[in-house]
């Protein structure tokens, strides 16, 4: 209940227990689901681009509770973050198993966009939950993560192959 909550954008992290056991659960259910969507999209550094990806997102937010005076809300806040991470992966996932590259598909392509914004606003809401601070700033959090995680991985997968 409390995820569906979370996804409403009517409850945070708050509402999740601080257990670190529960994080780890979760960020490695997190883990092994991008490994095997990976392995099914045919993207052989999929674990490696996940990790990147987590480790940079565990950074920032250690950082930003640490300057915002909250490191306690750290469990909470992965856990959340891992859990809508998870919701969010099987959604793709199977509106992905839906597409057919040989069809213009416009609804299915707006449904994933609108899957995508949905998933943009619910990180916003967790990071405005645990930093104490405007929808607004919970945003800009998630974004410039989503584009650090996008150019981090580009230059150690994409440049790092030439």
């Amino acid at each position: 209940m409390n995820l569906a909550q979370i996804l409403r954008l009517r409850g945070g992290p708050q509402h999740l227990p601080a257990s670190w056991p529960l994080m780890v659960f979760l960020l490695s259910t997190y883990l092994v689901q991008n490994l095997v969507t990976g392995q099914q999209l045919d993207d052989q550094n999929a674990a490696a681009k996940s990790l990147l990806s987590i480790c940079l997102q565990v950074v920032v937010l250690t950082g930003l509770l640490i300057w915002r005076k909250h490191p306690e809300r750290f469990a909470q806040t992965m856990s959340a973050l891992a859990a809508v991470g998870i919701f969010f992966n099987i959604v793709t996932w199977a509106l992905l198993s839906l597409s057919d590259p040989t069809l213009n598909q416009p609804v299915l392509a707006l449904v994933w966009f609108a899957v995508f914004i949905w998933s943009l606003f619910v990180d916003a809401h967790i990071y405005r939950n645990s930093l104490s601070v405007p929808f607004a700033i919970g945003m800009l959090v998630t974004v410039l993560i989503l584009a650090a995680s996008y150019v981090l991985i580009e230059m150690v997968f994409i440049f790092g192959n030439t």
